[in-house]
């Protein structure tokens, strides 16, 4: 019998390692067809658009073909664009998006945070932040230009208007749905606000926070990229203003393939940072 009890737990233990490799390759399995899927769709896209253009089924002046676009890629890689050197367009669009994310993400968290645990503030505020949020935001990049030249400020500022308002909401809902028991036993235990704020609440708040993130670099980017295009000596939005100008859908393209790069990569990155900062979260199914 003794020996009958200690097989038992080494069966459902190989029992439990056999389950869990097949989930690991039916996830595996998975992983891979989605890859594949999406291989497949991108090339029936392209392989479409560029078998449109060369048939004459789409106006290629209007709506190019990936071939051309491609080869624009490669002639501004080589050989520059009109503004300079193409990484150089790159990195001014960059930096003016980084700039305006990290200012108006900082801003927007603290506003968010403050706003979330002082009710009077909220209350006091929250009928302005309703009326500039109703604003299209858009429309204040010429206001920036006018009043900012147009230099990095203006593109930067448009950028934080983007992204504060979103990391705002994201934030103030987050402090408001912090765990309210959680909130009560530090407090029977004597934790202080600031204490409550900083190990409490914004730990709970954080998912709220860190998926805003990942929108508001989009909106950062666009607004750094509508800047230029109102008005600037260098980067992105001047490139696609200036192919927009020549009529060569090409470059336009091509512009925003580059633009589609730098935002895939700093989303992965993102991506990272959030695994990083919860790896207590549970993985979701």
């Amino acid at each position: 019998m003794a020996t009958l009890d200690h097989a038992r737990p080494a069966k459902n233990d190989a029992s439990l390692a056999e389950v869990e490799r097949i989930a690991q390759r039916k996830l595996k399995q998975r992983h891979a067809l989605v890859i594949a899927l999406r291989i497949l769709v991108l090339v029936v896209v392209l392989g479409g658009w560029e078998l449109g253009g060369r048939f004459k089924w789409i106006d290629p002046f209007f709506f190019s073909m990936p071939s051309l676009i491609f080869a624009q890629i490669i002639d501004w890689f080589v050989n520059g664009t009109s503004q300079g050197p193409l990484l150089v367009q790159v990195w001014v669009t960059l930096e003016e998006t980084m700039l305006g994310f990290l200012i108006g993400a900082v801003g927007g968290i603290v506003c968010g945070v403050v706003l979330g645990r002082n009710q009077l503030l909220s209350d006091v505020f929250s009928i302005y932040i309703k009326i500039a949020n109703s604003i299209p935001r858009v429309v204040l990049g010429s206001v920036f230009v006018i009043a900012l030249g147009l230099g990095m400020a203006s593109k930067v500022a448009l950028a934080v208007v983007m992204v504060f308002f979103v990391v705002f909401g994201n934030a103030f809902q987050g402090v408001r749905e912090a765990d309210r028991y959680m909130i009560a036993n530090a407090q029977i235990l004597g934790a202080s606000k600031r204490q409550l704020t900083t190990s409490v609440v914004i730990p709970s708040a954080l998912s709220w926070i860190l998926a805003s993130l990942h929108v508001s670099f989009g909106f950062a980017l666009v607004g750094a990229v509508v800047g230029e295009f109102l008005g600037s000596k260098q980067g992105i939005g001047l490139l696609i203003s200036t192919a927009q100008g020549a009529f060569n859908a090409s470059g336009v393209f091509a512009a925003m393939i580059v633009l589609a790069v730098v935002a895939l990569s700093t989303d992965y990155l993102l991506t990272a940072l959030e695994k990083r900062l919860l790896k207590w979260r549970p993985a979701a199914f």
